[in-house]
């Protein structure tokens, strides 16, 4: 007994010491925990993402079966599966050996950062594992830090973000796809055996079929209010790639995501940081609808700029004018929007040129100076105009891209993407180039576009950023002859660079993202931005559906929406003011339309619709909390959402009319985010009809209009009224 006491007392110790350097690293939200194990010298191993969980229930995840699966897959040691990171070593060696060589953490402001660093087993190189979150979000961001101090450079061939294993099991996957003015489609559908890849290698519009954002609903057909669903979004400005893999002898599908390695292999010096996009993720039980307000609300506080201030309404002068800038009619559709209600006006394309006037889309990119033909008074003269109306000027500018006709592309053919030994491959026009922005005096010429602008007229208070081309001939004439493949990475280190130079002397400036309307609509270039051109569609129905799969990651107060003239230029359909002018209100307000072309109760009515934006539900629309009700994907005829305050004292309520049918049934919409034991009054916003809503002016508690909600009459009683309703309604706690 007393030699079995004493082996029983030594195997004791023995598991101790085993375990003495064994690690749970928690990365907790306010509701879910990633748990991964970090034993020292041994692989990191990924054991749970999901509900936050007690220190217990962590402790016990392996003997409920926890997969502990590698947390960032290498390749090489097994070549079988589908890797995070692979290399090539500078003695030609392609494998890796990462294991765990430390665990730290620090404090960034208000986030906690993890940091988990591995190192080869064998060879000089090293990648930190980071995660950081924050209280007051639900988001987990990670990405990855590499370095190595090898004698020669060592050449990444992937370099994923981050990973995570997801069970099989009833899992769908939503995904958005599209093209120029069909933008963020959404496609939801089973997730099976095999691969799914999801990438982008536009080289400067990311986001202009694919979007870097995918939804995993793990309990079957995505619900808006129910479900255990993870939300993914890599956060980058260039090419990327997502990749969702199950092997068949295995029970998780792998889902990687990082910047696309495809002909973009980077070869890393001693020394030198490699450091890959945050991966921002998060987990909810409660539903789509919880995981985009997660996203919205972590979006408007850490990466769009000025969201603490309310959006203007805003006339921009494209689809009114197009090319044919003109100072008189500048001044015209100022007055206008001024008389409307409105706060600014922009500028768009066409204001610029001199030996190339820039008439056409053909000829002027990178001749930044005013064409006094057509603007005699210069840019001075329009701020004039702008004060004397009342109104804020913004202006166009497309600084990345260059034509074959400019007086740049004379003085500097080296400064456009361009692989040797082969004709150049242009773009819009059939002219146009982008500019080389690994070239640091190409990102001096950018930054000067904006500084001299902003320097020699500082009453310029937006800026829309353009971009309307891709990477069509891969080739620098900057970078040298074994580092070509660094182009794609590059040209994005060489943005962020300037735009950072740019909003360090500039902060307080607006600036849209636009690229061929919504193709850089990405968490990876908003930083610098305000808010994105959502679409070049200005069409009201099909904004519907643009805007829809928009909004599972992005928030209302950087979506901007406008109204348009009919017959639309895209689509040429004709509707209702109204009904283009609610679709517009549940974004960021704006008008793309010649005012002098209205009609006078058009005018009217558009005055009535911009005061009541303004006065009462801006707020809710660009800081409240969104709630999908019925989605136009379904083909019920008809969508819904609404917003409601953080306070739940005030939402509003948007509905329209989607398809038109004789004797078709519409479905009664529930509302949702309310205080089921308030009362709130309702009133009808941009009203037409001749006689009020039944109930107009009545009161409903919160728990009765999200149980049964209220019944919308499917045509409207005026005078220009056609097959399209909407209604938008106004609920305030009494």
């Amino acid at each position: 007994m007393k030699m079995k006491s004493k082996l029983t007392i030594l195997l004791a110790f023995l598991l101790i010491a085993g375990n003495a350097f064994a690690e749970l690293v928690r990365v907790d939200t306010p509701s879910s925990s990633l748990i991964i194990q970090a034993d020292k010298g041994k692989k990191l191993r990924h054991l749970y993402y999901g509900t936050r969980i007690s220190d217990a229930d962590a402790a016990n995840l392996k003997a409920a079966g926890a997969a502990s699966l590698n947390a960032y897959p290498d390749y090489g040691v097994d070549p079988s599966g589908e890797p995070a990171i692979a290399v090539v070593h500078a003695d030609g060696n392609m494998t890796l050996d990462l294991v765990v060589d430390a665990v730290s953490s620090r404090k960034e402001d208000n986030a906690d950062v993890k940091v988990i660093t591995l190192r080869d087993s064998h060879y000089p190189f090293t990648v930190d594992v980071c995660y950081r979150t924050s209280p007051a979000h639900e988001i987990i961001e990670t990405w990855t830090e590499i370095s190595h101090s090898e004698k020669k450079p060592v050449r990444l061939n992937r370099f994923a973000s981050g990973y995570l294993p997801i069970r099989c099991g009833n899992v769908w996957i939503s995904s958005f796809y599209g093209s120029w003015a069909n933008e963020a489609q959404v496609e939801a559908e089973p997730l099976t055996h095999g691969m799914k890849v999801i990438k982008d290698r536009d080289g400067v519009r990311n986001a202009a079929s694919a979007r870097s954002e995918v939804v995993f609903s793990l309990d079957g057909r995505p619900a808006e209010n129910s479900g255990r669903v993870i939300g993914a979004a890599l956060c980058y400005s260039g090419n990327y790639r997502l990749v969702v893999d199950a092997s068949p002898d295995k029970n998780y599908h792998h889902f990687l995501a990082g910047i696309d390695e495809t002909q973009s292999s980077y070869n890393l010096r001693p020394k030198e940081l490699f450091t890959t996009p945050v991966l921002a993720i998060s987990y909810t039980d409660k539903g789509l609808g919880e995981l985009s307000r997660s996203f919205h609300r972590w979006g408007r506080d850490t990466r769009i700029l000025h969201t603490d201030r309310l959006r203007d309404v805003l006339l921009n002068s494209w689809e009114g004018v197009y090319f044919n800038i003109k100072e008189p009619e500048m001044d015209q559709m100022m007055a206008d929007i001024a008389s409307m209600g409105g706060e600014l006006f922009v500028m768009d394309d066409g204001w610029f040129g001199v030996k190339y006037p820039r008439d056409h889309d053909r000829q002027g990119l990178g001749d930044w100076t005013v064409d006094t033909r057509k603007l005699p008074g210069g840019i001075p003269g329009l701020l004039d105009a702008a004060r004397r109306h009342g109104v804020k000027f913004g202006i166009w500018i497309e600084p990345e891209m260059v034509n074959v006709g400019s007086e740049l592309y004379e003085k500097h053919p080296e400064y456009v993407i361009k692989a040797p030994n082969r004709d150049l491959t242009y773009g819009r026009g059939k002219t146009q180039m982008v500019l080389d922005l690994s070239n640091p005096k190409v990102q001096d010429i950018v930054f000067t576009v904006v500084d001299t602008l902003l320097t020699k007229y500082p009453e310029i208070a937006y800026i829309k950023w353009d971009a309307n081309m891709p990477v069509r001939n891969h080739g620098s004439q900057y970078l040298s002859a074994d580092n070509q493949s660094h182009l794609f990475i590059d040209y994005h280190r060489g943005l962020a660079k300037t735009l950072d130079r740019i909003r360090d002397k500039y902060p307080d400036v607006i600036i849209q993202a636009c690229a061929s309307g919504g193709a850089r609509v990405n968490y990876g270039i908003l930083p610098w931005f305000d808010e994105f051109w959502t679409s070049d569609n200005t069409d009201a129905l099909q904004r519907i559906y643009i805007q829809w799969g928009t909004s599972y990651f992005y928030p209302a107060i950087a979506m901007a929406s406008h109204i348009s003239a009919v017959p639309n230029h895209q689509t040429g359909r004709t509707m209702n003011l109204k009904f283009r002018t609610d679709v517009a209100m549940s974004g960021r307000l704006g008008m793309e339309i010649q005012p002098r072309n209205m009609t006078e109760d058009e005018r009217q009515q558009c005055r009535r619709a911009i005061e009541e934006y303004k006065s009462k539900i801006r707020p809710i629309v660009q800081h409240g909390d969104l709630y999908r009700l019925l989605s136009p994907y379904d083909r019920m005829g008809a969508a819904s959402l609404m917003y409601a305050s953080p306070e739940k004292d005030q939402a509003v309520f948007f509905w329209w009319k989607t398809e038109s049918f004789c004797h078709k049934q519409y479905p009664r919409v529930k509302m949702a985010g309310l205080d089921p034991d308030r009362t709130y009054k309702v009133s009808e916003m941009n009203r037409i009809d001749a006689v009020p809503l039944a109930f107009e002016g009545k009161s409903f508690s919160g728990r009765y209009l999200m149980d049964n909600g209220l019944e919308m009459p499917v045509s409207h009683n005026a005078p220009n009224a056609d097959e399209w309703a909407s209604r938008v309604l106004l609920l305030s706690a009494e």
